[in-house]
């Protein structure tokens, strides 16, 4: 019986415990008390991302001082904003492939928090598999065990096809704006000499006629 490349992949991540694929971990970001910090993700088209940001207080176990959120598309287009918040969450679908950004910055009125120091923020942003709920994906198929397991590396097989097909397609893109970049160089480049060789011509030409007139030779 042939086997499908997806299942074949899933069953070597089964097998070899998971540890082929990188789990999805959270960010420590340490917020500046003045300007912004941004941090990005490369995601491609109708991804499920959603994120979870916590600021704490790095001297005292606790809630730290309160922040300014704001997510932002690779075009510009802001998909969240959150002011004077310690903590939440956002989800987006990405609507087209690129970087998206999450720009953290200090409230700047600090109601319950006097220091001036920056904030440390956990981020976990989470992407197209790692957003499901497993529990209720095995509850509602009554699915467990190493069919629940299969399940999840087929999931994460076809993720990862789909994220190296993306790879292929940038990388096809950056190919034909470099071959299209040195083309316009090299035209440059002929344009150049010729007008270097124009204006070394001009001179040889002006230079033997002044010397000509004066009768030098």
């Amino acid at each position: 019986m042939a086997i499908s490349p997806v299942l074949f992949i899933g069953l070597i991540y089964l097998v070899g415990g998971g540890s082929l694929f990188p789990a999805t971990e959270a960010i420590w970001i340490t917020v500046p008390s003045t300007g912004e910090k941004c941090v990005y993700e490369d995601i491609q088209a109708n991804a499920v991302v959603v994120a979870h940001y916590l600021c704490i207080d790095q001297e005292n176990v606790g809630l730290g001082p309160t922040i300014d959120v704001r997510v932002t598309s690779p075009y510009g287009k802001e998909l969240y904003k959150k002011t004077n918040e310690t903590h939440g969450e956002f989800a987006f679908t990405s609507s087209e492939a690129g970087a998206y950004f999450a720009c953290l910055s200090m409230h700047h009125d600090q109601t319950h928090h006097t220091t001036n120091s920056s904030a440390i923020v956990n981020l976990d942003w989470r992407m197209g598999i790692a957003t499901k709920d497993w529990d209720s994906v095995a509850k509602k198929e009554k699915i467990e065990g190493v069919e629940l397991q299969l399940r999840k590396s087929t999931e994460i097989a076809r993720g990862i096809r789909a994220n190296i097909f993306y790879l292929k397609l940038r990388e096809a893109r950056m190919r034909e704006i470099n071959e299209k970049t040195n083309y316009k160089v090299g035209q440059l480049s002929l344009v150049s000499l010729g007008f270097s060789l124009l204006v070394s011509l001009l001179q040889v030409w002006y230079l033997r006629r002044y010397f000509f007139k004066k009768k030098l030779i």
